[in-house]
C-alpha cells in the first residue's frame, strides 16, 4: 500500500513538471531528461502476480493390498454326554430269583478225518504136517545090508507132498547123502509113513513137507 502511494505521488509530479514545462520553454529540455528507469519500469510493468505458496507435494499411498480373511474354525460340537448304567444294588421284588452261572464253552468243532483204509485181514495161521507124532507108529528107516559092510552113511533130506487125509502123495530127493543105496532106502521109508496133515485157518490141506532121515553106523 506504501509502495502504490509513492508511485501515484509521482505520476502527480510528473504531471505537474510537464505542465510547467510547457509553460516555460523547456519542453525539449525535459524530454531529453531521462526518466528513472526504476520510476518508469515500476509505472508501466503491471504489478507482480502475488507469488503463489508451494504446493505439498503428496507422496502416493501404496494401495493395501486387502487381507485374505481366513475362515474361522467353527467350535466342534461337544459329545454329547453318555449315560452310563449303574447297577442298582436293590433287587427288584417282582424280579425272577437264579444263580448267574458262566456259559459252557462252545465245544470244539470236529475236524473230519479222512478214514483209515482197513487193515488187510491177518494171514491165516498155518500148521506144517508132522510125522513125529506117537500114535502114528512109524517104523524106523531099514539100513541096507550092503551099505552096512560098505560102510555107507550119511543124511538125506526128502520133500514129501502130505494131503488132507496125512497120506503121502509123492516124494523127491531136496539133499543127497552121497549114497544111492541110502537114498533109495529113504524114499521107500517116507512113502510108507503116516502123517498129521498141515492145516490153514484149522482147515486141513495138502501141503509140502521136509522130512531128515541120518543113517549112521553103530
Amino acid at each position: 500500500m506504501k509502495r502504490n502511494l509513492v508511485i501515484a505521488t509521482s505520476v502527480v509530479a510528473l504531471h505537474i513538471a510537464g505542465l510547467w514545462a510547457l509553460q516555460s520553454g523547456l519542453l525539449r529540455r525535459a524530454i531529453e531528461v531521462v526518466v528513472p528507469a526504476e520510476i518508469l519500469s515500476e509505472f508501466i510493468s503491471p504489478p507482480a502476480p502475488k507469488a503463489e505458496a508451494p504446493q505439498p507435494v503428496v507422496k502416493p499411498q501404496p494401495t493395501p493390498t486387502p487381507a485374505v480373511r481366513q475362515p474361522r474354525p467353527q467350535p466342534s460340537a461337544a459329545p454329547a454326554p453318555q449315560l452310563l448304567a449303574v447297577a442298582d444294588a436293590t433287587p427288584s421284588p417282582n424280579a425272577p430269583t437264579g444263580t448267574l452261572s458262566p456259559q459252557p464253552p462252545a465245544p470244539p468243532i470236529a475236524t473230519p478225518v479222512a478214514a483209515a483204509p482197513p487193515a488187510p485181514p491177518a494171514p491165516p495161521k498155518v500148521e506144517l504136517p508132522s510125522s513125529a507124532a506117537d500114535y502114528l507108529n512109524n517104523p524106523k528107516p531099514a539100513y541096507p545090508s550092503l551099505s552096512k559092510r560098505m560102510g555107507e552113511q550119511g543124511k538125506v533130506e526128502l520133500r514129501v507132498l502130505i494131503g488132507a487125509d496125512g497120506n503121502p502123495q509123492k516124494a523127491e530127493i531136496k539133499s543127497s547123502s552121497g549114497y544111492d543105496r541110502l537114498d533109495q532106502a529113504a524114499l521107500t521109508t517116507v512113502m510108507k509113513w503116516r502123517y498129521v496133515p498141515g492145516k490153514r485157518g484149522g482147515v486141513a490141506e495138502t501141503m509140502w513137507f521136509t522130512v531128515p532121515i541120518n543113517f549112521v553106523l553103530e
